[in-house]
């Protein structure tokens, strides 16, 4: 093990004083990100400020075999920002310039610590905007978005990170920079930056990032649709979409989530619906009304009880800062809470939430669901006291079988929070060994020593022949409910 006071004096000579953090007292905001669950506090942290400093760390770790673990806003909600106990904590926070806006061909050169909706916030001048939006837009950091592949609630019709990047510049572990992607179209030879995007710092530290920029809609509007049974809500989803009509998001809330949301932001939400759906649309003025008709109509026979459209953008906004702020107002309800991420077809929504409802009853924990409906991602928020004896493992092991659950149904254990320490199991759930190992090829290439994230993401054949997986490869034997759908 490395002395920590040592390293310290190691990376004074590469870093100014104040971006070595080495004491105590000073590393413990950095022990864990989103998932404040699993805790582990680094060995040091390390804050540089420009590319050339990342790559001198990064050669020094090498050489000394050190574990590195990138961290951006440490928004992350899947523990991918945990940090290694004897490794270097490396934080991009002071890496955030936006370095250029090219509002001809509509793109922004940005570092990794830059803000997702400062992007958009810059573009703003020249009619032009960042689409993904995550709910933790206001502080998660583009770095964090790529490593994840980070979505948002209108990640359904302008796609997740991976559609809207164009380059990213990154240094390997031996400090080697290269740059992956293109300001055009396609780049050429093999397409790598998607392999980067959502690779979870396992493969290089992402130091500069090209982001494709849309031009701002002519008009935006939600509809409001209440729904008296969750299941018909789930429904009415897969219909809005079989229609032909793809809207530019398309989210859903149960009970829980709206009475928590009302109460905390006061958006005008019918707080006795057992679920809502806000579904916007976007585009040319004639087009939107246009759509707007038809969602409506669509909605109406699919079982909504009201149907409300927003009026103005004032009462937009408000709708959509109920769904924002969700999260928050949920953690309002109880002193700890687990939150998902699973992505299911659209058609099963009914059934899934139906049986979600079922496991909530069955392990005595409350389940808030709010989640991107119209791409099928799951955000079940499962209430828990950690200061209840067993009440963390029972809400893990809850939020496992949802995950298993999603695979059961031809889904996946992630939609947009990555796999990090949290679904590390669930992996085993999604993936058959061949598989896992090819995953460990890949890092073998970019990564021999296994230093960058180690232990996140791809779980070794032994931990899945701990876990047991075998019977959860069965799908559907077990989960033999299903058989009643």
């Amino acid at each position: 093990m490395h002395d920590r006071l040592t390293l310290a004096r190691e990376f004074q000579k590469m870093l100014p004083a104040e971006c070595v953090i080495y004491r105590e007292e000073e590393l413990i905001p950095y022990e864990c990100d989103g998932l404040s669950a699993y805790r582990k506090v680094p060995l040091i942290v390390l804050l540089p400020y420009t590319a050339e400093q990342v790559e001198e760390i990064l050669r020094f770790c090498h050489r000394q075999q050190i574990p590195v673990v990138a961290r951006g806003a440490g928004t992350g909600l899947s523990g991918g920002a945990l940090p290694h106990e004897e490794g270097v904590l490396l934080s991009l926070a002071r890496l955030n310039r936006i370095l250029e806006i090219d509002n001809d061909n509509m793109q922004a050169r940005v570092q990794p610590g830059v803000r997702n909706l400062a992007v958009s916030e810059a573009a703003k001048p020249y009619g032009l905007y960042y689409a993904p939006d995550p709910s933790s837009q206001i502080a998660c950091s583009i770095g964090g978005n790529v490593a994840e592949n980070a979505g948002g609630v209108h990640c359904l019709k302008y796609g997740l990170t991976l559609h809207n990047v164009l380059q990213v510049t990154l240094i390997t572990i031996d400090g080697e920079k290269i740059t992956l992607g293109a300001g055009s179209l396609d780049a050429p030879g093999l397409d790598l930056l998607t392999l980067i995007t959502g690779s979870e710092g396992m493969l290089g530290v992402v130091v500069e990032v090209l982001v494709k920029l849309l031009p701002i809609p002519e008009r935006q509007q939600v509809v409001l649709a209440a729904f008296d049974d969750i299941e018909t809500a789930g429904n009415a989803v897969a219909q809005v979409i079989a229609k032909g009509i793809l809207p530019a998001g398309l989210e859903m809330m149960d009970n829980l989530s709206i009475r928590a949301s009302e109460d905390f932001v006061h958006a005008g939400y019918p707080t006795e619906a057992a679920a809502i759906l806000l579904c916007e649309v976007d585009g040319v003025d004639a087009e939107v009304s246009e759509e707007i008709m038809r969602v409506r109509e669509i909605l109406k026979q699919s079982g909504a009880t009201e149907v409300r459209t927003a009026m103005d953008e004032q009462e937009r906004i408000r709708f959509w800062a109920g769904r924002k702020n969700a999260f928050p107002a949920v953690g309002r309800l109880s002193p700890d809470y687990y939150c998902m991420d699973g992505t299911i077809p659209r058609h099963h929504l009914g059934k899934v939430l139906k049986m979600i409802d079922e496991m909530s009853q069955r392990y005595g924990l409350r389940c808030a669901n709010v989640f991107h409906a119209g791409d099928g991602n799951l955000h079940p928020l499962i209430l828990y006291d950690a200061n209840n004896p067993g009440e963390l493992e029972q809400a893990e092991a809850f939020g496992g079988e949802i995950l298993e659950l999603c695979v059961a149904v031809g889904g996946t254990i992630t939609g947009e929070h990555g796999v990090g320490l949290e679904k590390i199991n669930q992996m085993c759930a999604q993936f058959r060994d061949e598989e896992l190992e090819t995953f460990h090829a890949v890092k073998r290439v970019f990564d021999p020593l296994t230093l960058l994230n180690p232990g996140k993401a791809i779980p070794t054949l032994n931990r899945c022949a701990e876990f047991g997986a075998m019977h959860v490869h069965a799908g559907k034997l077990r989960f033999p409910e299903l058989e009643r759908f």
